[in-house]
């Protein structure tokens, strides 16, 4: 009986630590932060709330490998009915989802040896056209690189209505189908042009070479190993039940889980390269401590050291565009604040949410709102860089 007792504890044992308990917490202080300076980050935030930006906010601070600071501000619901925001509300991460699971995804299958940033798209998607000059005399075929820098050429998004009435809905490959074949509008490589259409496709590339759907290869691979319980696409139980709402629709319903993002949710299922990861700030907290440390967290290694500082560096040859490998360090999107560092990294999303990561200062700032609830108003793009420098401001 002994040896099966035991076996029961080991395994109750490593099933703790695959899903480990998240980032140890230190108050600012001991972090070598001044308190005071951070709480200035809650004055925006609370004015934002009182200019009706946003119903709410989660906001969560890192520094080194410690949680230093995490509060939640205003409601995460206020249609129908007002429901209080709570630091462990899940909110829809929108185009966060590219960094996050998308890129680092691409990642992992380049430390397996399985792909390469300079393999042409065509190689994991037969079908896929290159890009062809006016005169149809010269082509150039775009490459993974492209895809994760937004220098593709392809078009920045899709018409979701015209798609769903040739394909029907959900329809994964009919999309993939239309970006295979869309007139692609720059050459590869000399232009950044934002484009959604990049990630659904490096999507493709992760379940054509990973033999498994994105949910499953970030889930196996990112999201359970780093103990992000409540980390998913199409999130159900208690992860649904957390989940802030976002935009009501024309019947008078609320997204809540689902994701917002048309593209997503009409033509993938809500399962998307693009967008569609649903979390909560405490999670990111150890996704962006896990980047902060070099790629290992809570003894569990996502990615090595090399191959993070390759992520989250412009490549070479692509500086004029400030792009990293799916993270933002110095193109006109970003929105890291005036205070970090040269080499802070990080990335938004359309819902509201958005992280900034200074390797440097070895500091994280993770923001959540849900900015289009009730409705799809407004802006907080100047809130997300006065957020960050209140906290830059206070590292001592």
């Amino acid at each position: 009986m002994k040896p099966a007792f035991f076996l029961i504890i080991s395994l109750f044992l490593a099933v703790d630590a695959l899903f480990a308990q998240g980032l140890a917490r230190l108050n600012p202080e001991e972090a070598g932060m001044d308190g005071q300076r951070l709480s200035l980050a809650d004055d925006a935030i609370n004015r934002a709330i009182r200019e009706k930006t946003i119903p709410g906010a989660v906001l969560a601070v890192v520094r080194h490998k410690e949680l230093v600071y995490l509060k939640a501000y205003g409601n995460r619901q206020v249609y129908p009915d007002t429901a209080a925001m709570t630091v462990n509300t899940v909110f829809d991460l929108a185009s966060l989802s590219k960094p996050t699971a998308t890129a680092t995804s691409i990642m992992i299958l380049l430390e397996q040896g399985k792909i390469r940033l300079r393999d042409n798209v065509s190689l994991y998607i037969p079908d896929f056209k290159p890009w062809t000059s006016a005169d149809g005399k010269t082509t150039e075929p775009i490459k993974i690189i492209h895809l994760l820098t937004h220098t593709s050429g392809l078009p920045p998004y899709a018409p979701v209505d015209a798609l769903k009435k040739q394909y029907s809905s959900p329809n994964p490959d009919g999309l993939i189908t239309y970006i295979s074949n869309v007139k692609r509008n720059k050459r590869p490589g000399t232009a950044f042009d934002y484009s959604c259409l990049n990630f659904i496709t490096l999507q493709r590339i992760i379940e054509n070479v990973g033999g498994m759907s994105l949910r499953d290869f970030a889930s196996k691979n990112i999201f359970q190993p780093l103990g992000m319980r409540h980390t998913d696409y199409n999130p159900t139980g208690e992860t649904l039940q957390l989940t802030a709402p976002t935009e009501v629709q024309k019947d008078g319903s609320v997204l809540k889980g689902v994701v917002h993002d048309p593209l997503a949710r009409v033509m993938n299922g809500g399962i998307s390269g693009n967008a569609g990861v649903f979390s909560s700030a405490e999670d990111l907290a150890v996704l962006a401590a896990m980047f902060i440390n070099r790629g290992e967290i809570n003894g569990v290694r996502i990615l090595s050291p090399l191959t993070v500082e390759k992520m989250i560096s412009v490549p070479q040859g692509y500086e004029k565009f400030g792009r990293a490998l799916g993270w933002d360090v110095y193109s006109d999107f970003r929105s890291n604040g005036d205070i970090f560092g040269a080499k802070t990294f990080g990335h938004t999303g359309y819902t509201g949410t958005s992280i900034a990561i200074d390797p440097v200062s070895e500091t994280a700032v993770i923001l959540l709102t849900n900015r289009v609830h009730p409705a799809d108003k407004g802006s907080v793009s100047r809130l997300r860089e006065v957020v960050a420098n209140a906290v830059a401001a206070a590292i001592k």
